[in-house]
């Protein structure tokens, strides 16, 4: 560190951060406050994977050409010159290439001794690194993807697994993690349903602040992504246009974004890449400024997605090059450009306001401030010093991704083969999914994100398949295995051998499902979606054949999206839905199925009963839900939003409502009892909706409105009750205000969106009332043993 780097009043933690950012912001020049709007990705060979470099299809061609301009762009300055005049981020130093953390650690020295020695002020870097299903680096623990989250509705396990997850990348210098995902699913087709928590805005709010709180419990700031809009494109097509009114983005895909701010204090935001009704997100200061900070409150930093700045020229076409593109997404509310600084360069001075880059300055060097990075005594040494020491896979981190897996599964029907006899002598274990470790992980899991490219490195944890899983289960049975068929492909020359096998068994456990990929290298994951919602490949001829084979037949389907199974349920001897669960998924899959494990999961998604099912969650007004008639395709579920069997029983019944009149401005408790009737332990998941009776707008037949997981041993009952503020039936009206309306209301509880045994009406009495920025975003909920 030079002398003018030492000693400066900016550098004293005893100082107010404010007043320490103010200190630093005058003493920069305008080409110095850039430099920290900026970002730097160092050996990034992403590209090679991301685009195919000669598409087939001339079509195509024009599609990949804009993004390959940008990625020719983008890596080709050196650290030393991109760092001049200092620098915002240092993007994936861990999560690019198979590095141990002791060589990631090193690098994050090498880099940020670059940093610090290039620039007048020396100022370090914030390091980011991918965290959607676990820390995206080699050897780290791989927890179950997004969308198994939702199947557990346990905001507080997924807390826990966020703060394991932050423990080990603050531990490995590394300040900010791109996660959670709060999008809501609005097409099972989109590639990226795997990195959602689910179909629902209440549930995905949930758990995506448990996601925020444990992150950043652990010193590492929470990006929320993708802001927003971007699951409901057009078609289902990545990075497709968003033909939604503002009225669907306020009701459901902005509280969830909301909630995390609000209620856990979430310090980034990033933004999403399509455009909603002709805006890009990313040049839209109505999304990003007006309502995330001015309605919202929201202090930290906007971070844009990977290219996103640049994609405002080449692909959405609103800016004449990537420097115009840079002044837009700046004006409009983008702090920080990630991951390579490519519009947010000295080409923009002169080109926005100086206060503009202000603003996004002091918001980055306030992040920058509050993590120590200012302070006098900061080194990049300092900052690795417990790398040494970490287990980026310790059997703690096990062990809560076999908790986070085994809560997960959804038991969609024990049929009469669930659980398993323990008297099975033979059972065939059948399809592409059963011996395949890789297709238990999520697309931003490190062995499907990164080590395509790196064969020679296998997969850098251990990942027990299925099939072992099985044997180590069912000891005193003897488990053979057949693929049939690949997970994509046509090839059926492998059907013979597999139906052989499950006729020649007492069983035949038939897994099916998804490989996580990136940019059509999968059946799910970003950029690869789906035309419809038949199994890929021929998986789903192979299960016709296995289920006329004559041997009974579970169905275990491992995906990161709903798959209609309408034309097999009747014929299976037991269905099983498996989002997905990571690197302990084996062995949770084969407790399930044993019975060793006491299924407790419920849907986040409906699973579709027809391929041409969508798009279709639950949250559709009559015309969207019900079959009327009106229509020959029936959009009712196989099985509904927040259904999930266990092997036990449970009663929800006793409904109790403290009052059946409540002002618009009042609130009201429901109370119900969940007793389990069976004979095992278990935990049933409550759940409230409402129904808005009748609306000045068309709203959801129902909608979830609270949730409680309940444990409960055999014979033992509880109460739960539901304090739920008049604020929580708000929608947005014709006027585009947040109100809530007088009228009736139908409260329904029971455990699904269709299984509601207790229902009764609450009328809503006064005049419509606005919400403000107070209002209250979360139904508490009490339970107390009887």
């Amino acid at each position: 560190m030079t002398a003018e780097q030492a000693n400066q009043p900016w550098q004293d933690p005893a100082l107010p951060v404010a007043e320490r950012v103010e200190l630093l912001l005058a003493e920069m020049t305008s080409e110095e406050k850039l430099a920290q709007l900026g970002s730097r990705w160092v050996g990034n060979d992403m590209k090679d994977a991301e685009v195919e470099t000669s598409p087939a299809d001339p079509e195509e061609a024009l599609n990949v050409a804009p993004m390959q301009d940008v990625f020719a762009a983008s890596g080709t300055v050196p650290l030393a010159e991109a760092s001049r005049n200092g620098l915002g981020h240092l993007t994936r130093v861990y999560g690019s290439t198979p590095v141990t953390a002791a060589e990631g650690a090193a690098e994050v020295i090498r880099q940020q001794r670059v940093v610090l020695a290039n620039s007048r002020l020396g100022i370090p870097a914030i390091v980011h690194e991918e965290c959607l299903t676990g820390f995206t680096s080699f050897g780290a623990t791989v927890y179950p993807a997004a969308i198994a989250w939702g199947a557990t509705f346990d905001p507080e396990l997924v807390e826990r697994m966020a703060a394991a997850i932050g423990r080990d990348m603050a531990a490995l210098g590394i300040h900010q993690g791109l996660s959670p995902v709060l999008d809501v699913v609005r097409d099972y087709r989109w590639g990226r349903v795997e990195e959602t928590i689910g179909e629902d805005p209440y549930l995905v709010a949930l758990l995506g602040a448990g996601y925020v709180r444990g992150l950043q419990s652990a010193g590492v700031l929470a990006t929320l992504k993708h802001f927003a809009g971007y699951s409901a494109s057009r078609g289902a097509r990545n990075h497709g246009p968003v033909p939604m009114g503002r009225r669907e983005l306020l009701d459901l895909i902005l509280p969830t974004f909301e909630t995390a701010i609000r209620e856990a204090g979430a310090a980034s935001v990033m933004n999403s890449y399509s455009d909603v009704d002709g805006v890009p997100a990313g040049a839209d200061p109505w999304l990003l400024t007006e309502v995330l900070r001015e309605q919202w409150g929201f202090t930290g930093t906007v971070v844009s997605d990977y290219w996103a700045v640049p994609f405002l020229a080449t692909m959405h076409r609103i800016a004449a090059d990537t420097v115009d593109a840079g002044a837009q997404a700046l004006a409009a509310g983008i702090d920080v450009e990630l991951p390579d600084t490519l519009g947010y360069g000295p080409g923009l001075i002169g080109r926005v306001p100086g206060e503009i880059v202000d603003r996004a300055a002091r918001r980055a060097l306030t992040h920058k401030a509050e993590l120590g990075l200012l302070d006098a005594g900061w080194t990049p040494e300092a900052s690795v010093a417990a790398a040494e020491g970490v287990d980026l896979d310790s059997p703690a981190n096990r062990a809560l991704a076999r908790e986070m897996a085994e809560k997960s599964i959804v038991l969609l029907d024990p049929g009469r083969a669930l659980p398993l006899d323990p008297a099975l002598r033979k059972v065939a274990v059948v399809g592409p999914v059963a011996a395949n470790p890789r297709t238990f992980m999520g697309c931003y899991a490190f062995p499907n994100h990164v080590l395509p490219r790196y064969p020679e490195a296998g997969l850098g944890i251990d990942v027990p398949t299925a099939v072992d899983a099985l044997r180590a289960e069912l000891p005193d049975a003897e488990i053979v295995h057949e693929a049939g068929c690949d997970v994509i492909g046509d090839d059926r020359s492998g059907f013979a051998a597999a139906v052989a096998a499950a006729r020649g068994a007492d069983l035949c456990v038939a897994m099916v499902g998804d490989l996580a990929g990136l940019f059509g290298h999968g059946t799910s994951g970003e950029g690869c979606d789906a035309e419809d919602l038949r199994l890929p490949g021929v998986q789903g001829a192979l299960l016709d054949e296995l289920l006329a084979a004559g041997t009974p037949v579970v169905v275990v389907v491992v995906s990161g999206r709903p798959y209609a199974l309408g034309s097999f349920a009747d014929r299976a001897a037991g269905l099983v839905q498996a989002f997905m669960p990571g690197e302990e998924g084996g062995a949770a899959i084969a407790g399930i199925l044993s019975g060793r494990v006491q299924p407790s999961a419920k849907l986040p998604v409906q699973v579709p009963r027809h391929p041409g099912g969508q798009p279709g969650t639950y949250l559709q007004p009559v015309l969207g839900a019900e079959n009327s008639g009106v229509s020959n395709l029936d959009p009712t579920p196989l099985f509904p939003f927040g259904h999930g069997r266990a092997y036990t029983s449970f009663g929800v019944d006793d409904l109790r409502i403290s009052d059946r009149n409540v002002p618009t401005d009042g609130e009201f408790s429901v109370t119900v009892r969940v007793r389990n009737t069976g004979e095992r332990a278990g935990d049933e998941v409550v759940q409230l909706y409402l129904r808005d009776v009748v609306a000045q707008v068309t709203r959801p037949v129902r909608q979830l409105t609270g949730f409680a997981r309940v444990p409960l041993e055999p014979g033992e009952a509880k109460d739960v009750r539901f304090l739920v503020h008049t604020d929580r039936t708000a929608f947005t009206g014709r006027d585009y205000r947040r109100i809530v309306e007088p009228g009736d209301l139908e409260i329904l509880v029971g455990t699904s969106a269709t299984d509601l045994p207790c229902s009764g009406t609450v009328t809503l009495t006064g005049a419509v009332r606005e919400t403000g920025r107070d209002r209250q975003l979360i139904t508490p909920v009490e339970v107390q043993k009887i």
